[in-house]
């Protein structure tokens, strides 16, 4: 992404009181980077290629998130590097 990383661009919103939940999809893995995202409350953390019930399921933890903002954060996937 031009000017600005996946985990800026969350911790952006973040400050901005943006409330929407964040899946983050990458081709190129970095523990680094996936515990920084998990910390800032990303749902998921695929790892490209993932299949689709992987997604399904990440899209499905952020519509219960939305619905529930309280629940628990962090406990996203992670498909192997």
């Amino acid at each position: 992404m031009p000017g600005m990383s996946g985990v800026e661009l969350q911790e952006y919103l973040i400050a901005h009181q943006h409330g929407l939940p964040v899946i983050f999809i990458t081709a190129f893995p970095q523990e680094r980077v996936r515990e920084r995202a998990m910390k800032g409350g990303a749902v998921c953390f695929l790892s490209k290629p993932f299949d689709e019930p992987q997604l399904l399921e990440c899209v499905q933890r952020a519509l219960m998130r939305r619905q529930n903002p309280a629940g628990p954060r962090g406990t996203g996937n992670r498909t192997p590097a």
